[in-house]
């Protein structure tokens, strides 16, 4: 009640990025109080998860978006997360697109980004991996398209040489809507070559892709399908909308926020569709992560019951506040316990097999 009241009383006055900003302040302070992980840290060992050889302490993780440049790492990891994915990094660093940039729609408690991968690059962000105190959390890295870059594998190559060795997994960012070109990517033709090019220098880290919920069915099976041909580690699904279909925002809060990725409440039913499909064409052989419109307990436990082995969220985390990731574990729990279950692993064995 206290984060809702200064969120609509304060933060909601203030431009969304600047506030960002402002948050990281007590986010590095946090990460500089070794107890605070303890206090907030997931405690029920049912929530235990395991993924592409990794033990995650909680299915609830943190999207790539918030914390572009490692800078707060481990600030979030004390407020609970069973992961981070920091990103997305360039392989060259770039300011992004004009302010403003990240723009509130309060009534769909959604956001719309059109950052354009602002980030100061691969170098820095391998410094800051580097330096940071190892604490063994699960934290990746997602890698995106420097804007300027006329080669767009030998871009991803770059960056994930420098950074996969600090990473615990890796992932191919090829869905913002905010960089020329960069959907293309997911077309499979480019996205196989892509993957063939990065795997080699990972040194057997986990690979992963980001795909958008704008992608046709057909778009999807076809991604499947690679997943499946090229061994992937795993798939995020799903990243923005670049749709503004059945918001409760006015149509002039709508065109005053402008172009970009769509986040949010608004995703959820098509990354939660896309999911299922995703889930029923890989079967158990391709770890998802489950991203978009995930806000309370109740939407993470529809997204493991429907095939997702972990879950992501940025929005849901920003209207939710320093403690929302606490909550999640806390409403997982509770399901837990209602639904007799013993882990969460167990709840998509409950949910039986997945129909396309």
């Amino acid at each position: 009640m206290i984060w809702r009241a200064l969120f609509r009383l304060v933060l909601v006055r203030v431009d969304a990025e600047t506030a960002h900003r402002l948050g990281t302040v007590p986010l590095r302070l946090a990460g500089r109080l070794p107890g605070l992980a303890r206090l907030l840290g997931p405690r029920d060992p049912r929530l235990q998860v395991r993924a592409f050889g990794l033990t995650f302490p909680s299915p609830v993780g943190l999207a790539a978006g918030f914390d572009k440049d490692a800078e707060l790492v481990d600030g979030l990891l004390a407020l609970g997360f069973g992961s981070v994915e920091v990103g997305t990094v360039t392989a060259e660093g770039q300011p992004g697109n004009p302010r403003p940039r990240l723009v509130r729609l309060p009534a769909d408690r959604a956001l719309v980004n059109r950052m354009g991968f602002n980030n100061r690059g691969a170098a820095v962000a391998e410094g800051r991996l580097r330096a940071r105190r190892r604490t063994g959390a699960v934290v990746g890295v997602n890698l995106g398209k420097t804007k300027l870059a006329t080669d767009a594998v030998a871009d991803y190559v770059a960056s994930a040489r420098r950074l996969a060795p600090l990473a615990d997994y890796v992932v191919l960012n090829v869905s913002s809507p905010n960089t020329p070109g960069l959907r293309d990517l997911q077309a499979v033709a480019q996205l196989g070559e892509l993957v063939r090019a990065v795997r080699p220098v990972l040194d057997g880290r986990p690979l992963l892709v980001k795909i958008a919920p704008d992608l046709s069915d057909e778009d999807v099976d076809a991604v499947a399908e690679l997943a499946l041909a090229e061994r992937l580690d795993g798939i995020i699904a799903t990243n923005t909308t670049i749709t503004r279909d059945g918001l409760r925002s006015t149509a002039a809060e709508v065109e005053a926020a402008g172009a970009g990725g769509l986040s949010g409440a608004p995703v959820a039913a098509r990354s939660l569709e896309v999911l299922r499909r995703l889930r029923a064409r890989v079967g158990e052989e391709v770890v998802l992560v489950s991203v978009g419109g995930i806000e309370t307990p109740q939407d993470a436990w529809d997204r493991l019951q429907a095939g997702a082995t972990l879950v992501q969220a940025y929005t849901g985390f920003v209207y939710g506040g320093p403690l929302w990731p606490c909550k999640m574990h806390r409403g997982l729990s509770r399901r837990l316990d209602a639904a007799g279950l013993g882990s969460v692993a167990e709840i998509t064995q409950k949910a039986g097999k997945f129909a396309p």
